[in-house]
């Protein structure tokens, strides 16, 4: 077995197990703020691993730029994607407020609700 094989080894059961914490987070966390998290940022990085894992085992394939294209939308899209599920969660009140140690969002809300902010 060479070194290459024992590196993307590590890599792809290292990122399947952070895949594996996220689902189980996912299912297990009591909100929806705490879900969103184990959703995002564990979930992306197993991603990545798996992906640089099979980059290094492609090496040189042509299927090696697709991996790349992969791994990049997805830490576009991810904190996009958060953002607005929290926001969404936030507005619609379905978040426990005992588990947030700083409500930023409240004096935003209670702008945009007065109509204080500024448009443009």
């Amino acid at each position: 077995m060479s070194p290459l094989d024992i590196v993307t080894s590590v890599l792809i059961l290292g990122g399947s197990a952070l895949a594996l914490t996220a689902a189980i987070g996912v299912v297990r966390f009591p909100d929806t703020l705490s879900r969103m998290h184990a959703a995002t940022k564990p979930q992306v990085l197993g991603l990545l691993l798996v992906l640089a894992g099979a980059a290094i085992r492609l090496r040189g394939h042509v299927d090696v730029g697709m991996l790349i294209l992969s791994g990049l939308f997805t830490v576009i899209t991810a904190p996009v994607i958060a953002n607005r599920v929290g926001q969404l969660a936030y507005r619609e009140q379905n978040i426990r407020d005992d588990l947030l140690t700083r409500d930023e969002m409240h004096d935003f809300a209670a702008d945009r609700e007065s109509g204080d902010h500024d448009s443009s």
